[in-house]
């Protein structure tokens, strides 16, 4: 355990001024004051919107963004920039050469990955929250203060960290064998391509394919509603969410034992 948490205190220094770690920070602030600033200035299209309404528009300027395309292209360069500091220095071998476990130093590497993405979510989350409801003071027109919407928030979120580890697992090993860049983005861009034709046209299989997962936790998000707007459920784990979390404990695995038995360059 004290091998991992250097290994992983270790990522944080060496991380902290990439465009990795700030992507994880800035995108979602970027994104949100996009928002804040659509329904600042085009207020007067929300007013006769009923609070819990006016709350999913808001919501949904950075969900439409980041859960359909963002997402993944973001998880498919976080798996990189994680391993590209090696890879430009070329220290694989001195790092796999210290009198820590490759266990450690490959655990911490993926959590750290894992970290980011959980970081930018989460952030997405506050900044969420955070400028509805400073809307709700600067623009008192517009009511976000008369609806609480932070467990839903959270809870759509967090299925969308889940429905990302499929994805991450996948470009993160990629990544970690592969010191070309192009390489583990061409392919991850294809098969992201793929993964979202496949959820937007609804096949019926699409939930095996981890690279539809994000678009797919959107789409099986909320359960069907009969009852009034604000007996709303969302539906975390669905089948999509399972498959993602199974494919990235036997990809994150088996990673390791390919790390483990061949040279890293």
């Amino acid at each position: 355990m004290k091998g991992f948490l250097l290994s992983f205190r270790s990522e944080f220094y060496k991380s902290r001024k990439t465009i990795g770690f700030w992507g994880a920070v800035l995108l979602p602030l970027l994104i949100s004051l996009l928002a804040l600033a659509i329904f600042y200035f085009k207020s007067e299209k929300f007013i006769a919107m009923p609070a819990l309404a006016l709350w999913i528009q808001f919501a949904l300027v950075s969900l439409g963004v980041m859960g359909t395309l963002l997402l993944p292209v973001f998880i498919i360069f976080i798996g990189y920039s994680v391993n590209s500091v090696e890879h430009r220095a070329d220290t694989w071998k001195t790092l796999f050469s210290l009198p820590i476990s490759r266990w450690s130093v490959y655990g911490a590497k993926f959590a750290y990955a894992v970290f980011l993405v959980f970081l930018c979510l989460d952030l997405f989350v506050l900044f969420t929250i955070s400028f509805g409801n400073l809307l709700s003071v600067i623009k008192p027109e517009l009511k976000f203060n008369t609806y609480h919407l932070e467990w839903e928030l959270t809870q759509i979120y967090f299925k969308l960290f889940l429905s990302s580890l499929g994805v991450l697992s996948i470009q993160f090993l990629m990544s970690l064998l592969w010191s070309d860049f192009m390489k583990p983005m061409g392919i991850g861009l294809v098969l992201t391509i793929v993964g979202i034709t496949a959820a937007s046209k609804d096949w019926e299989y699409a939930y095996l394919m981890p690279y539809a997962h994000p678009m797919e936790a959107l789409q099986s998000m909320f359960r069907g509603q009969k009852g009034p707007a604000r007996d709303i459920v969302i539906n975390v784990f669905t089948k999509d969410i399972y498959v993602s979390v199974a494919v990235a404990v036997v990809v994150f695995i088996a990673g390791y034992f390919i790390v483990q038995r061949r040279s890293v360059k």
